[in-house]
């Protein structure tokens, strides 16, 4: 099992620790719920540190990565990011990532934990170009800090307008008192926030300097149990659960990322499959009975029939209502079907909605 650098801190602090992506991670602190309000209406500070860098360097280097990416990074400029998946060649999906454009011929790759080596061996077996690549996954930590709240509390550490960062851009500047430091205005949860990327060496100085920062503004720690419901309530999907290996981009509503006035891995039976329409498709839904929705539950048409398997689910605690992602038969997709979820051998009611289920303001 992996610790981050940060790991010893997170047992100071009592948080309870699980085994996730091969690492030893903070699930929760004082409870999900409060944790998850926090960062919908404060701010809390999440460590990703279990998450892959690659970077890429080298005249070739755009041409890899449009080689194995679905988006088009031609369209990056300096200081831009992009979310992006890498489809295999049975038509479905490696992992999704982001990539951002430090400079021409210099990009780096953010890939999940689960996946660091799966996407280094992929990627690298695409790589005839003579790009050089780096993993540089160990030796980096990264901190979400999110919330409505953060650019008002972070501000004082560097001299970044953080309040005016266009949502998907980076800088490489000071922070904390330190240089060369990755901010990121991309994160997971919904609210707004940064993604702060540095060695592991300076992540104690930090973290400590984030929470200093943060004291009057009721900064916190905050665990993987809240991250979850966060991503899950904005419709973002988790590797592992709502795409894998076998889920089609275009089955997953990431359409948007799928740019076909480009070649890449698979991309003619994609476009095939985007013509001819698919079977199933990536769904939100709420109960309308009670019952909590879990990853792998059924279901099913008002007869009973299969039509399709639950993703993600969770009562979300910013709606107060159970909440779910699936895949179902097309024919039952559109807004306002109905659809039932077993739970403990019973049909519980359901309705698909339009994500994401939560909304500001």
């Amino acid at each position: 099992m992996k610790n981050t650098a940060l790991t010893h801190i997170h047992e100071k602090l009592g948080a309870k620790m699980v085994p996730f992506a091969g690492y030893n991670m903070p699930v929760s602190y004082e409870g999900v719920n409060i944790e998850h309000e926090t960062v919908r209406n404060g701010v809390g500070v999440f460590d990703v540190s279990h998450m892959g860098e690659f970077f890429l360097k080298g005249e070739n280097a755009l041409a890899l990565i449009q080689k194995v990416t679905s988006n088009d990074a031609s369209k990056l400029v300096d200081g831009k990011a992009q979310y992006s998946c890498l489809p295999n060649n049975e038509g479905g999906i490696v992992d999704d990532l982001i990539v951002y454009k430090i400079a021409d011929n210099h990009y780096m790759l953010v890939v999940n934990a689960s996946n660091i080596e799966k996407d280094w061996n992929w990627i690298s077996s695409h790589n005839d170009l003579g790009v050089e690549m780096i993993n540089a996954s160990d030796t980096y930590s990264l901190l979400a800090i999110q919330g409505p709240k953060a650019a008002e509390a972070m501000q004082s550490l560097t001299s970044i307008d953080l309040a005016n960062m266009p949502y998907y851009s980076f800088q490489i500047e000071d922070f904390a008192g330190l240089q060369n430091i990755t901010v990121s205005a991309t994160g997971y949860t919904g609210s707004g926030g940064f993604e702060i990327y540095f060695k592991n060496e300076d992540a104690e100085t930090i973290w400590n300097k984030v929470f200093e920062a943060g004291a009057t503004y009721g900064i916190k720690p905050i665990g993987l149990a809240a991250r979850d419901t966060l991503r899950l309530e904005m419709g973002f999907c988790l590797y592992g659960n709502d795409i894998n290996d076998t889920t089609s981009p275009l089955e997953a509503g990431l359409g948007w990322i799928t740019k076909f006035d480009k070649e890449f891995t698979n991309s003619a039976n994609l476009k095939a499959q985007k013509e001819a329409g698919v079977s199933r498709k990536l769904v939100g839904f709420e109960l309308i009975d009670r019952g909590i929705p879990r990853h792998d539950y059924e279901i099913v048409d008002a007869e009973g029939n299969n039509i399709g398997i639950v993703t993600s689910g969770t009562q979300a605690p910013s709606l107060g209502k159970a909440i779910g992602m699936g895949y179902v038969k097309t024919a039952f997709s559109a807004v306002d079907s109905e659809i039932y979820i077993v739970i403990r051998d019973k049909k519980i009611a359901a309705k698909v909605v339009k994500m994401p289920f939560y909304k500001k303001g």
